[in-house]
């Protein structure tokens, strides 16, 4: 066994030194930075709506930039006016009543689930997290001290995990289980019954539940969004609601989101920021109070186009012989099966894995994808929806014209 590193030679701490560099991004920064360079690159990476925010959430952001109250500090935990909007919304859109004692406004998702996690979890707990996963959610649980223990779905089941193996998974050390409907990366969408079954699960086990509701307006078909906590009220208690405005309002560059949970885990959580970030920035509270308060039109609008780019992307992507790619319910991406091209010749290369299929992808057609390792299961790569039409026809054009060179 090796000597352990003196604390005055390491220079960079082991529990950051772990951290993986999201992948969704990294593709997103490398498709960018080739289309500057003048190449004609299409990303299907990131996980953004191509919609600019609504012109009513701008104005309402200009106006609190002349607002001198809005120059200062503000509550750590949220604007307390922005929180009342949250309270309406959440009872409006889920039916689920609350109090604002019960909310913490966060800088984007990604802090709410991180100080979520932080705030329950002790060292060596375990949080149950089906995959197909969004890279996010294990990275959080680590560096909250917790254990990530994955539990696989595929296509065969829509990529919705049973309460059988959620029990198979869950052991003495078990705290929480991760619930998120729609699904990033794979559009899944559980239904009301399958909710219920796997909240009273939870329940009868004592377990926490955090549910991750940020693409709740963007269902399609008979699809439903069912929000956890009001099927199975016994579970409120005990069950941390994360969600925000960036998907749903085209406004991923505000970071705005927030917690609604158990009033002692928001207070803690609130604690935590108070000490990291202190308030989120008041111009984007101030944008986040107008998009909840106003019309949901520019939703529905945004809605229809990405159900029409939906039909399209999973024709296009069925007609590829080698790729399986079933209909997503929900969110903004397609999740296709690429493990019949693996091993495959393409241009004189033989990709092993969905990494080397996505860069080579990359190089040779100038489409950026985001192979399945990055969400917990090689042999998929995630397909955002959200970009215009015509690159998005463009762009599954180049891939139908590069794998139909596969060959044995």
């Amino acid at each position: 066994m090796s000597a352990a590193i003196p604390p005055t030679e390491r220079r960079v701490s082991a529990r950051v030194g772990a951290i993986s560099e999201s992948a969704t991004l990294a593709v997103d920064a490398k498709a960018k930075a080739l289309k500057a360079a003048g190449r004609p690159v299409i990303g299907f990476g990131a996980g953004e709506p191509d919609f600019p925010t609504p012109g009513y959430i701008v104005e309402a952001a200009s106006e609190a930039c002349h607002n001198p109250k809005y120059h200062r500090y503000t509550p750590a935990g949220g604007l307390p006016e922005l929180k009342a909007a949250i309270v309406a919304k959440t009872l409006r859109d889920s039916g689920y009543e609350i109090d604002p004692a019960q909310v913490l406004v966060t800088n984007g998702g990604k802090q709410a689930i991180y100080e979520a996690f932080a705030a329950i979890l002790d060292p060596g707990d375990e949080v149950i997290v089906p995959a197909p996963y969004w890279t996010t959610y294990p990275e959080s649980i680590r560096l909250a001290g917790g254990v990530p223990v994955e539990v696989v779905a595929d296509e065969t089941t829509g990529y919705r995990v049973s309460v059988e193996q959620l029990e198979a998974a869950r052991t003495e050390r078990t705290k929480v289980v991760l619930f998120v409907s729609p699904s990033n990366p794979t559009g899944a969408v559980y239904s009301r019954e399958d909710t219920e079954a796997i909240g009273r699960w939870a329940v009868s086990h004592g377990l926490w539940v955090m549910t991750d509701e940020i693409y709740e307006h963007l269902v399609y078909g008979d699809a439903e969004f069912t929000s956890l906590p009001t099927v199975v009220p016994e579970l409120r208690d005990k069950c941390v609601v994360v969600n925000g405005v960036a998907k749903t309002y085209a406004m991923t560059g505000w970071r705005v989101g927030w917690i609604v949970g158990p009033k002692d885990v928001v207070k803690a959580a609130t604690n935590l920021q108070s000490h990291a970030t202190s308030n989120v920035a008041n111009v984007s509270q101030a944008a986040a109070l107008a998009a909840l308060t106003g019309s949901l039109d520019a939703v529905d609008e945004m809605r229809v186009a990405f159900d029409r780019r939906r039909g399209t992307i999973v024709r296009m992507l069925n007609e590829i012989d080698g790729v399986v790619c079933p209909e997503p319910e929900g969110a903004f991406y397609v999740y296709p099966s690429v493990k019949a091209l693996l091993g495959k010749e393409i241009r004189g290369r033989r990709p092993e894995s969905s990494v080397d299929l996505a860069t080579l992808i990359l190089e040779e057609a100038e489409v950026a994808v985001v192979p399945g390792e990055a969400f917990g299961t090689p042999g998929y790569l995630r397909l955002s929806y959200a970009l215009g039409d015509e690159d998005l026809v463009e762009g599954v054009a180049r891939l139908q014209k590069l794998l139909a060179e596969a060959s044995d």
